[in-house]
């Protein structure tokens, strides 16, 4: 594991399926998140348009202020068509139970999840809680209430 000032410790349960496993690690000395693996017993295929619940076989106790992300892995997402859904899910400081990643096949081949594929990447950030305040009105902005594409596909300066 790669230490930096900014390490926070993460404990961590490796769950019964999730022997033999390697823990989730960071692929590079850089990298912002952490490889999670598929913690599955037997090979599931995903067909083009489904999706489904591939354990990992850990559980962690996210640190109070912290959550977890799970994200995409990029190289499936552009190869295969294979991206997580509620993405980026969020691991609350709370929850104690198994990391579970909902995996979707937007591509158009059936693709097939084994036992120790990296098949999502984990993020441990930083939570900032919200206080809200309710007002009679908001600060005015040039943007206003445009949203949903309001501000076009190009900037200003390129429309001719």
């Amino acid at each position: 594991m790669v230490k930096s000032s900014s390490s926070v410790s993460v404990p961590l349960r490796r769950l019964p399926h999730g022997e033999g496993l390697d823990l989730p690690a960071y692929a590079t000395k850089d990298a912002a998140a952490c490889d999670l693996l598929a913690a599955v017993d037997a090979p599931l295929t995903l067909r083009p348009g489904t999706r489904a619940l591939v354990p990992t076989g850990i559980s962690i106790a996210v640190p109070t202020n912290f959550e977890a992300q799970v994200r995409p892995r990029s190289g499936l997402a552009l190869k295969h068509g294979i991206t997580v859904l509620n993405s980026p899910g969020t691991i609350d400081a709370d929850y104690r139970g198994e990391i579970g990643v909902i995996l979707a096949n937007l591509g158009e081949n059936p693709f097939v999840v084994e036992r120790g594929m990296r098949i999502a990447q984990l993020l441990l950030a930083p939570v900032t809680r919200a206080l809200f305040d309710e007002v009679e009105n908001l600060d005015q902005t040039d943007r206003g209430t445009g949203g949903f594409g309001s501000t076009g596909l190009r900037n200003d300066t390129q429309k001719k």
